[in-house]
């Protein structure tokens, strides 16, 4: 998906190489030099010079068709964000959030825009292949987006009070309609809200447009001039938008044709960032988002909320009077003394003495390959207006007046202008000493009779100058270099930052990058959550590195996460007795199951800082539970193990021989822990034995467990989890162990990390608990999910019950390569992975209320949502051969996937009506991928895991 970026002039050519981006993908200009085109002919503009880069042999027309684009317009001159004005708005760099995971401590602005944006432009119509959106603006939402219709021009806007709304453009659409656009408004009154209020509804347009095609041909044809054929200025909103709609207030016959649709962004969350001022407050208003202290993961507080420090150094200690204060690649020392409403960027390290009033701002932009330019300016200057007028503020007073304090006239400002923005006030130098007098005799010291002359003999250059020749390779430098030390800072003092909630995976590229010392291993007294970031962060680095010890550090990471779900049941110890006659059989048997939503988001250690949500259905096979064990005595102070499907057997004489549950490729790993879990091993055992022997003959008999699990190997369905925890339910009746279905759930998690295979409690719980339910659990080591049940008739009723299909591909796989992976980027907190967790967890509680309401043809949608949100998260879930298969029959499908991690085994598919069904069968059949291939009748099972005695 190609990004269009419109950007100041500067920072076009050094875009790519500072932010480290592909060309091919990230396209940039810049309007042209000294014309105004508006959002409309900066759009034209933009896709114009596009297509001319790409030297693309097609027709505009085509070209236009071939692929998604977003554009995202960050030109202009910045007037009221002077602080970021050079490098452009867009690249603000934005403090990381106190709540969330998985954030970059050099995330920016875009960086922080762009995953909505893709997350729209992956859901929009085959004919919509252009999103527009501003540069300046941080947009969220948390939940999923609803679909998005087929018009010409989608937008999305914003439930909000109407005193908001009279500052952005508004839709207005009938309350009988409220999808449909009767007109658009720009900055409407409060009274012309009000007069609408009764019969219509109105949303804040937040600036987010997705253009058909032909919308983007109509809005490039009306940015040109008719006679030459040249792009003017020609405004998308207050042109473009207000000829859209059923009741248009512009009349324009072509325009007036488009089909519009309008839509509330779901959760939608809007932060503007255009001026110095909402630099603080939106900042602030995002990191009071949450509130409460349990999902505030760094201990630091703060002497008022609204100070704000990153990629600085600074060596004062902030008082709650340092209200509204922003540093940013900045070095301030001890000899500052810092009021409130402050914006401080660019400063080099240095020794001055300052003192800087309330709401003066100081920037500091490099020039060339050593010179400094000192720009002050107050919180609320815009540079904008005749320097003589008396409302033309600079430092927060008329400019007039500051010039009159500082004893200089017109005549000392080279080629004066009245404009500010264009006036050549901001002096340059090589010294850093001198850059400290200036700024002092610029801000608080119009006395200092040497900053006066350093101002009058040195080179001046204007706002404008500023902008088009900053030397923003120098800005990143500086950057890069305090944000190493802060990288060092934020290691060392974990306890109270933020460190081990960022995304790890991107620190670990950066003190590789950086040569950063690895951090050491935590001690024994950090938290248990914080050690094993700690050690899987520790052997990405070694990885990055070459280093052997990368695969001990990563397994010592497993390693804490096996001993914290450990730690309750090794304290729980068992004495298992004899709870059968002699000639008695207990017979376990469990269905498999189908994760439908929310699979992974069960998984440790996701699950256990986030809890999950996850919709899965138990189902026999061919009318039969498929997972089968046997229990009884043996006369021999022995275990026994059987495996019918495996045809192997096992006698088991010793605790070592019991212990040696770990095997790889062992057919008997499941019942050897299972049996270990039981009060067989001394480690879960009351009793203190001698030898597993004497334990046994203490029993009263031997034990033979015999197993059958009448389905292929990594089928997708759960089977080693499920097959685990029948096993457990069979012992459990066996020797009197009295656990209940949820703790022989609770068991299997433990299980499976005994056996290193790690996993979630979905699959155990899948087939555990009969019939389809919603499964949920909080955060914490104690992940025993509230089950809810949900109403079968979408899957048992006559009209829906052919439609679903089950076939086995033939196809074999394993979920371990793609677990440990998967696992592996929630230990070093991905921030693409955490998203899309994330999001599973909310499409879960989506796939709840479909099932809920009867939602056939939804719940089929969300089930192909479901394999979507699977192949983003590991493409190895979806192989070539599997891919093959899911194209003979896709459309005829509502939805499909693979249940579990994967890869191959068995292929769930929810036809559109039996018809179609029938159509599925017999391309399947005819077309078979391998001899094993074939189709498997499933049911609801309406029992789950049932255990009974001969």
């Amino acid at each position: 998906m190609k990004k269009l970026l419109s950007l100041p002039p500067n920072l076009v050519d050094c875009f790519h190489e500072l932010e480290g981006v592909e060309a091919s993908e990230w396209f940039c200009t810049s309007d042209p030099v000294g014309a105004k085109l508006g959002s409309g002919g900066g759009t034209t503009w933009l896709l114009q010079a596009c297509h001319e880069y790409d030297a693309n042999q097609d027709s505009f027309s085509t070209w236009l068709g071939s692929e998604k684009r977003i554009l995202l317009h960050a030109g202009g001159q910045s007037r009221r964000l002077p602080g970021y004005a050079p490098s452009g708005k867009i690249l603000t760099p934005i403090p990381v959030f106190s709540w969330e995971r998985g954030q970059k401590l050099g995330q920016n602005l875009l960086s922080l825009q762009l995953p909505l944006y893709e997350r729209i432009m992956n859901m929009a119509p085959e004919k919509v292949h252009t999103l527009i959106a501003s540069g300046d603006v941080y947009i969220r939402s948390e939940k999923p987006l609803q679909e998005i219709p087929e018009a010409d021009v989608i937008c999305y806007g914003l439930w909000v009070n109407p005193s908001l709304a009279t500052h952005h453009g508004v839709f207005v659409s009938d309350r009988k309609t409220p999808d449909v656009l009767d007109f658009m408004l720009q900055k409407p009154s409060l009274a012309e809200l009000e007069g609408l209020a009764k019969t219509h509804l109105f949303l804040m347009d937040i600036g987010i447009w997705l253009l058909s095609d032909r919308a983007v041909e109509l809005l490039m044809k009306h940015s040109r001039k008719k006679d030459s054929g040249n792009i003017t200025f020609y405004d998308l909103y207050s042109d473009y938008g207000l000829a859209l709609g059923s009741q248009p207030k512009v009349k324009d016959e072509e325009l007036n044709s488009l089909s519009v649709a309008i839509l509330p962004l779901p959760g939608g969350e809007f932060y503007h960032y255009g001026t110095s001022r909402e630099l603080i407050s939106s900042t602030l208003a995002v990191q009071e988002k949450v509130r409460d202290q349990r999902l505030i993961m760094h201990r630091k507080v703060k002497p008022n909320p609204a100070i704000f420090v990153q990629n600085s150094s600074t060596n004062i200690a902030f008082s709650t009077a340092n209200e509204n204060l922003w540093i940013e690649n900045s070095y301030v020392g001890k000899g500052w003394r810092l009021g409130s409403r402050q914006i401080i960027t660019g400063v080099p390290e240095n020794d001055w003495k300052i003192r800087l009033p309330d709401g003066i701002c100081l920037d500091v932009v490099p020039m060339g390959d050593k010179g400094f330019v000192a720009r002050p300016y107050g919180l609320d200057d815009v540079f904008k207006g005749d320097i003589y007028a008396p409302h033309t503020s600079f430092t927060g007073i008329p400019f007039e007046e500051w010039m009159s304090r500082r004893n200089i006239t017109r005549d000392d400002i080279p080629g004066c202008t009245d404009d500010l923005q264009a006036a050549s006030i901001f002096p340059l130098t090589e010294s850093v000493d001198d850059l400290g007098v200036l700024l002092r005799w610029m801000t608080s010291e119009p006395e200092l009779v040497e900053g006066r002359m350093l101002w009058l003999n040195a080179q001046k250059i204007s706002a404008d100058e500023i902008s088009a020749s900053a030397n923003l390779q120098r800005l990143y430098t500086q950057r890069a270099a305090f944000r190493r030390n802060n990288w060092k800072a934020l290691s060392a003092n974990y306890e109270k930052s933020v460190f081990y909630q960022l995304d790890l995976e991107d620190a670990a590229h950066e003190f590789v990058k950086q040569g950063l010392d690895t951090p050491r291993v935590l001690p024994e007294d950090a938290s248990q959550m914080l050690q094993m970031h700690n050690r899987m962060f520790r052997a990405r680095i070694m990885e990055l590195e070459g280093k052997p010890e990368a695969k001990e550090e990563g397994n010592a990471a497993f390693d804490l996460l096996r001993n914290g779900l450990l730690g309750e049941v090794c304290k729980q110890k068992c004495q298992p007795k004899l709870n059968v006659y002699s000639d008695q059989i207990v017979w376990g048997r469990s269905p498999v199951r189908i994760d439908v939503a929310g699979g992974w988001t069960d998984t440790p250690p996701y699950s256990l800082y986030s809890g999950g949500n996850v919709v899965n259905l138990a189902i026999e096979l061919n009318g039969q539970p498929p997972l089968q064990v046997y229990v009884k005595t043996c006369k021999e102070p022995h275990v026994v193990l059987r495996s019918i499907d495996m045809g192997a057997m096992e006698i088991v004489n010793t605790y070592d021989e019991l212990q040696d549950y770990c095997k790889i490729g062992s057919p008997f790993s499941i019942p050897k822990a299972a049996l270990a879990l039981a009060g067989f091993l001394p480690q879960f055992s009351e009793g203190s034995y001698g030898s597993l022997r004497e334990q046994l003959e203490a029993f009263g008999a031997g034990i033979e467990v015999t197993l059958l699990a009448a389905i292929p190997a990594g089928s997708g369905l759960g089977t080693s989890s499920i097959l685990a925890s029948t096993v457990l339910g069979a012992i459990n009746d066996f020797c009197g162990l009295a656990w209940d279905k949820n703790e022989i759930c609770r068991c299997t998690l433990v299980l499976e990390q005994l056996l290193t295979t790690g996993g979630g409690w979905q699959d155990q719980y899948g087939g555990v608990f009969s019939g389809v339910k919603l499964l949920q659990t909080e955060a914490g080591f104690d992940q025993t999910p509230l089950v809810r049940w949900l109403p079968d008739q979408l899957f048992t009723a006559p009209e829906y019950r052919d439609c679903h299909l089950l076939y086995y591909t033939g196809i074999t796989r394993t979920a371990k390569g793609i677990l440990g992976e998967i696992v592996r980027s929630m230990f070093l907190n991905s921030g693409k992975h955490l998203a899309l967790l994330s999001e599973m967890k909310v499409h879960a509680m989506d796939m709840n209320e479909a099932i809920l309401r009867g939602n056939f043809s939804g719940y089929g949608r969300l089930i192909g949502k479901t394999w979507l949100q699977n192949k983003t998260l590991d493409t190895g879930t979806n192989p070539l051969e599997v891919e093959s298969i899911i194209r003979l029959i896709e459309d005829y499908t509502l939805g499909h996937k693979l249940p579990g991690a994967g890869g191959g085994g068995y292929l769930y598919m929810v036809a559109k009506d039996p018809q179609a069904a029938v159509c599925i069968r017999r391309i399947l059949t005819e077309y078979a991928p391998n001899p094993r291939a074939r189709f498997v009748d499933m049911t609801l099972s309406d029992k789950g895991l049932q255990v009974s005695r001969s």
